[in-house]
């Protein structure tokens, strides 16, 4: 079993985390398609049950869905009918390989110590002029909710440095307040950045 605190929470509820009544993020999504080519190629991490690399393959992309959760990923493979990757973000390897990663709600359980790491990573898998979309919580300081998942939970400052440090250059983050699968009221960043 992973040591990970949130690995362990989506290997152990994947099938309950799968049901659950869901809104796909439609506005942020049309804003990072926007901003691809047309036969883009694109990486989703932390796709869950896969419902957003679905949406993103019938808007007519080159989708490679990854979560690091195996019984997640077995999840979206059931529902998506293709090979799903089990992904952990630190092993992210790929270079100049997308046009644009797709992270809703995942980077945020990467332990502190690791996102820029993480982050940088991120940016060597992309292509020049790729996009990045990426969602986390924000306010208070990191550690694990009341599910047992980590969150690092940063500030709108330290996202843009991290972003910055990482080679990005159009960086936009948005503060929304909104909800969550815990059922707290969360307030989350919405990040969209890019490469030269």
């Amino acid at each position: 079993m992973s040591r990970d605190p949130s690995l362990r929470f989506y290997d152990e509820y994947a099938e309950v985390y799968a049901a659950r009544d869901r809104r796909l993020p439609e506005r942020q999504m049309t804003r990072f398609v926007e901003r691809l080519p047309a036969d883009a190629r694109i990486l989703e991490l932390g796709c869950g049950a896969g419902d957003d690399s679905a949406a993103l393959i019938a808007r007519g992309f080159d989708v490679t869905p990854s979560d690091g959760s195996a019984a997640m990923a077995a999840e979206a493979e059931r529902r998506l009918g293709r090979p799903v990757l089990v992904l952990p973000f630190q092993q992210l390897a790929y270079v100049a390989e997308f046009d644009g990663i797709w992270a809703n709600a995942c980077l945020l359980h990467v332990p502190r110590r690791d996102l820029p790491d993480v982050i940088g990573r991120v940016a060597r898998a992309l292509r020049p002029a790729g996009r990045l979309y990426a969602s986390f919580k924000t306010g208070g300081g990191e550690g694990l909710d009341s599910l047992g998942r980590y969150y690092n939970r940063p500030s709108q400052e330290e996202l843009h440095a991290l972003c910055i440090a990482a080679g990005f250059v159009d960086i936009e983050i948005e503060t929304v307040s909104g909800g969550a699968f815990d059922g707290e009221p969360t307030t989350w960043l919405y990040l969209h950045a890019g490469l030269a």
